[in-house]
């Protein structure tokens, strides 16, 4: 491990190979943030929210050697992380609750795909699981008709997205969907695009 001449300031090999490159570049660490600098940095960074009063003052009077863990799992614990978080691959699955296009019909239930999507975030499903219900929910077996309903409800992943409602060919109609959807699959799971394969075999 490196040396480093603020042995205090380290609490873990972390630490020490950041302070460390900090010297080697004559700068000190800066000090540990205040308590009320800290909930509101973790509140926000955790739930998009600002704490509030009482949860503030709470933390602040919390003088226990695990105050700070507490107040994280409080945070993880509560609705608005899922909400927080989710949002970001309600993102990337191109979420609205309408059809976009030039003609824009609604999508009635797509708050059931938005509650999916909030409610595997707060319930800490296991990202395989959560990717395989979106693309084969209805393809997987199922313990329960919950379970089943669940399943279906994730495949919203795939019904979601702009339509063109306005194509007059069927055949056309049903082959931009796919190529949408192959697009989707790529670009989140895989991280890049395939849908050149439409018209390119190269």
């Amino acid at each position: 491990p490196p040396q480093v001449e603020n042995e205090d300031w380290v609490r873990d090999e972390v630490d020490r190979f950041i302070l460390a490159k900090l010297q080697e570049n004559k700068l000190s660490p800066v000090g540990d943030a205040a308590k009320l600098d800290l909930i509101r940095r973790v509140t926000f960074d955790l739930t998009g929210l600002p704490p509030t009063p009482a949860e503030s003052a709470a933390f602040l009077a919390d003088d226990s050697p695990k105050a700070f863990q507490k107040l994280v799992d409080r945070l993880l614990a509560s609705p608005a992380f899922g909400e927080r978080w989710g949002r970001h691959w309600l993102d990337v699955a191109r979420y609205g609750e309408s059809t976009g296009s030039a003609r824009n019909l609604p999508y009635p239930h797509a708050w059931r795909y938005r509650d999916y999507v909030i409610d595997s975030i707060n319930s800490d499903k296991p990202y395989d699981q959560f990717i395989r219900e979106q693309i084969a929910g209805d393809l997987l077996p199922a313990a329960s008709p919950t379970e089943r309903a669940e399943q279906l409800v994730a495949t919203g992943f795939l019904a979601l997205g702009v339509k063109d409602v306005n194509q007059r060919f069927k055949v056309r109609f049903i082959m931009d969907n796919i190529d949408e959807q192959i697009d989707t699959v790529t670009r989140s799971v895989l991280a890049l695009t395939a849908s050149c394969a439409r018209c390119h075999d190269h």
